[in-house]
């Protein structure tokens, strides 16, 4: 067996031949409704117009199957997936660790970090690891979330407020949308 063959990639459909229903309901090639009559019939009609026979909705009782040119359908279908991928936009999730005793000029470093990632579009999620007797204080670890929340000067919209989760404390952010209409 070439090993080549057996990755092939299964098609999305099943066309021409691979329908082995015994009654479909046919779509014709300009959208209109046919009827329903056997695969071989629709078939038959699918080779006069030099086109393909594809089933569409395989659940539905008897099946459907449309007539088209399938390799047509294909790349247009491929052309749409790209265009939406060069459109869009991936949000990241960068993490920020802080920690409960954490100093002015870390706590500084930590904000201009947390800026640049703002900026790129990213989400932040900042979190807090509690240790020893730390765990004892939790609103000591909230207080030192907020005032980070504080020294970013409003370029940061609050996810998720910070929450204790066993020894983590964690709080989500998200970059500010700019609003043009605003004055």
């Amino acid at each position: 067996m070439d090993k080549g063959k057996s990755f092939e990639k299964r098609e999305l459909y099943d066309i021409n031949e691979k329908i082995r229903d015994p009654e479909v309901r046919l779509i014709g090639s300009d959208g209109q409704m046919i009827g329903v009559m056997s695969s071989r019939e629709a078939q038959k009609r699918a080779d006069d117009e030099e086109l393909d026979l594809v089933k569409i909705s395989p659940t539905a009782t008897p099946p459907v199957c449309k007539i088209m040119d399938y390799s047509r359908y294909k790349y247009e279908q491929s052309k749409k997936n790209k265009e939406l991928k060069k459109n869009s936009t991936v949000v990241e999730l960068k993490e920020i660790r802080l920690s409960m005793t954490i100093d002015v000029g870390d706590i500084a470093f930590k904000t201009k970090q947390c800026l640049k990632f703002l900026e790129q579009g990213d989400r932040v999620k900042i979190s807090i690891r509690m240790k020893g007797r730390e765990n004892a204080h939790p609103k000591q670890g909230i207080k030192v979330m907020e005032d980070f929340l504080e020294g970013l000067d409003g370029k940061a919209v609050q996810d998720k407020a910070p929450t204790v989760e066993g020894k983590i404390i964690t709080m989500m952010l998200s970059p500010v949308k700019n609003n043009t209409n605003q004055q």
